[in-house]
């Protein structure tokens, strides 16, 4: 392995170990007058621009016309995407309490993808059009994590409220209706692009229904279905809280299996591209 890549690697992962040490202090501290919040941040995106680096050598690197988008490099581009989403929209709203879930989860990534040893699966590319198929599909998945991990709050922040006694970081999360607001801010995004993954997979991917990737297709045309009726729902009959988290984690463990469930399949268990 190239020295450059490893210490870079390193210095990436010590990067978003050391956000997230400051970030949960700053959630944590009871002297408010003290804040580690923005150095926190400042270090979280030190940490993304390394990722993209790594992202950039390992994926696009290895061959100029084919994209090494094997499973850990494809599960690193997408919480690394995540990753910057939140800690970039972080500046201006507070989504720290996702950022301290994100940022390590993006580290264990970088390890993986860089220290455990992974058969390349190349995709040939070249063509704007797949090109932008591949993108938009990592950031559909990307935002419709964001929401996931959104819904897994309010769940916590629902729970604590019947409970009657919120732990003490669960009081410095935001109020539960901007929680659910941001919830349906990803979910909305993330099924526009889903939805333009979905079309420009048709039209443009010849071998979309072939045998070794119907059944990606079906799974993500269902969650498309998830989501749709989700934010029908949502429209028509104000459906909210928990009603709302189900549908949303259902619809993000059908993305789950469609993509990364489909490849590890592929690439694990039958060794196919």
């Amino acid at each position: 392995m190239d020295h450059s890549v490893t210490f870079l690697a390193i210095a990436t992962i010590t990067g978003f170990v050391l956000a997230t040490v400051l970030l949960l202090v700053d959630q944590w501290q009871r002297l408010e007058r003290v804040s580690f919040r923005l150095p926190g941040l400042l270090i979280a995106v030190a940490a993304l621009v390394g990722q993209g680096a790594l992202l950039y050598q390992l994926v696009f690197e290895p061959a100029p016309t084919a994209l090494n988008l094997s499973v850990l490099n494809a599960l690193a581009s997408v919480f690394g995407l995540a990753s910057a989403i939140t800690v970039v929209s972080a500046f201006r709203e507070r989504l720290e309490g996702i950022a301290v879930v994100l940022l390590p989860v993006t580290a264990l990534t970088v390890f993986l993808t860089v220290f455990v040893p992974e058969s390349n699966v190349p995709i040939r590319t070249g063509e704007i059009a797949l090109d932008a198929h591949i993108l938009i599909s990592l950031s559909a998945y990307a935002l419709l994590t964001l929401a996931a991990l959104q819904g897994v709050m309010l769940l916590i922040q629902h729970q604590a409220l019947h409970g009657h006694h919120p732990a003490g970081w669960v009081r410095r999360l935001p109020p539960m209706e901007s929680v659910e607001q941001l919830m349906f801010r990803f979910i909305v995004i993330g099924f526009l692009l889903l939805t333009l993954a979905l079309v420009s997979g048709f039209l443009f991917l010849e071998n979309i229904l072939a045998q070794h990737l119907v059944h990606k297709t079906v799974l993500s045309v269902i969650a498309w279905v998830v989501f749709a009726v989700l934010l029908a729902g949502r429209h028509i009959a104000g459906w909210r809280g928990r009603t709302a988290v189900q549908w949303t984690l259902a619809g993000f463990i059908l993305m789950g299996l469609a993509y990364f469930g489909t490849k590890i399949v592929l690439e694990w268990i039958l060794n196919l591209e």
